[in-house]
């Protein structure tokens, strides 16, 4: 184990012990900080979508010429 996966660790250990309305607290924090929210959207929009295939580059570049978004 990293270090930095140590630390991750010993501050999930502390997370998970703290009562639920601790842990809200903890997570209501985070998410007024807007580059830490807009990361933690990004996170979860990725693992929603991680079995969707693929778009070939070339498709996503036709697509955007097409609409005159490039």
């Amino acid at each position: 184990m990293t270090a930095r996966e140590a630390t991750a660790e010993v501050f999930w250990t502390a997370f998970r012990t703290l009562p639920r309305a601790d842990r809200e607290a903890v997570i209501q924090r985070l998410l007024r900080d807007r580059r830490m929210r807009e990361d933690l959207i990004d996170i979860v929009t990725a693992l929603q979508r991680e079995h969707e295939k693929g778009i070939p580059y070339e498709r996503v570049r036709a697509d955007l010429k097409k609409t005159g978004r490039l």
